[in-house]
């Protein structure tokens, strides 16, 4: 048992924090196409506000259980520790958002624009966790598969003659709104690694309190204890009809017809 909680307190207070605060370094992270260098890149705002959207939709959909968060009951250090871990979700949120959607050009407001219609469409749906997760995999393995497979063929430099025409082709489609920037193939590892990671530490908070369980029977047995006694005050209310007429209802059938015989 003391292994276990030990193992708890790790995965609670190390490793998950660790995860999501890995994500936000990876996400911003590209490689430059002609020194091979790392560049950092910070997110735009429309990242931001994508990552306030996905934190509300954590809550809605029972991803995040703030009551199990913060609580009064905690420590100061306990809830200062949860409320760290919180904004490294949000940071780790919008560098995930950022290493899927383009830098710059017309395709980052398409795929922003596909990103706000979808959160805030699903901010209305009915969600679990599991479909929740299930839900942002799809869209964020979409949006990579768009970005550092699709697009970045088109911005890799063109050797072959018909690669170059159908390049042109694309930009004069775009009339020349699409400004892809151009980075190593390495930049796409560097995001599903990070990508990988998110998805992990999600799943991770679905399982954060499950040490807690002990402490939400007890919970669940004071809950149930007010019920009782406000019921009981309830019907101490009635008058000796209303407790007769209750008292016939809640006597199961087969009884009855026993005090009948």
């Amino acid at each position: 048992m003391i292994v276990r909680e030990r193992n708890q307190a790790v995965w609670r207070f190390l490793l998950l924090p660790l995860v999501f605060l890995t994500v936000a370094l990876l996400g911003g992270l590209r490689v430059a196409i002609e020194k091979q260098n790392f560049v950092f890149i910070a997110p735009p705002l429309i990242c931001l506000i994508l990552a306030a959207m996905l934190m509300l939709l954590f809550v809605r959909g029972g991803l995040i259980n703030l009551s199990a968060w913060i609580s009064g009951d905690y420590s100061l250090l306990k809830n200062l520790s949860h409320v760290l871990t919180l904004v490294a979700v949000f940071a780790a949120s919008a560098q995930a958002l950022n290493s899927v959607l383009p830098e710059k050009g017309l395709f980052l407001w398409l795929f922003a624009l596909f990103f706000l219609w979808t959160l805030w469409n699903n901010l209305f749906s009915e969600f679990d966790a599991k479909r929740l997760l299930r839900s942002l995999a799809v869209l964020f393995g979409t949006a990579f598969l768009l970005k550092h497979l699709i697009l970045a063929a088109f911005a890799a430099p063109q050797e072959s003659f018909w690669s170059k025409i159908t390049g042109l082709i694309f930009e004069g489609i775009s009339l020349g709104t699409l400004d892809i920037p151009k980075f190593a193939p390495l930049t796409g590892y560097i995001s599903f690694f990070a990508l990988v990671l998110y998805i992990v530490g999600l799943i991770g908070l679905t399982a954060r309190f499950d040490e807690n369980d002990g402490e939400n029977s007890q919970g669940l047995i004071v809950i149930e204890d007010k019920k009782m006694r406000r019921l009981s005050t309830e019907i101490a209310k009635l008058s000796p009809r209303e407790k007769e007429i209750l008292l016939e209802e809640l006597t199961p059938k087969n009884e009855r017809i026993i005090e009948v015989e």
